[in-house]
């Protein structure tokens, strides 16, 4: 059984048990959260949502605060000496799949 869950604007595939890593979340490590299910798919069938399944929910669990690997932007213009070079990364959270519960 897996589910299509929503955090935010952005869809994760989810399976109980299973780690993921999504965009920072305000929670404390520790804590749970009730996230909304767009789909489920288990043995029965496939039931999808119109926007979110009634009556389903997902509860994740944060394990800890990252930062992701970094990714580096840079600018050139040819002929003149300008180059720029700027790096980011992005803050993370992991989290633990509990349950899901049609």
């Amino acid at each position: 059984m897996y589910a299509v869950i929503s955090d935010r604007g952005r869809q994760y595939k989810a399976v109980a048990g299973a780690r993921l890593t999504i965009d920072r979340s305000a929670a404390e490590v520790g804590t749970s959260i009730d996230l909304p299910v767009l789909l489920i798919a288990d043995d029965a069938g496939v039931k999808v949502g119109a926007p979110f399944v009634a009556g389903a929910k997902a509860v994740i669990k944060v394990l800890s605060h990252i930062r992701g690997t970094k990714g580096i932007v840079g600018k050139y213009k040819r002929r003149k000496h300008q180059r720029r070079r700027h790096g980011f990364r992005a803050e993370q959270s992991v989290v633990e799949v509990v349950s899901i519960s049609a």
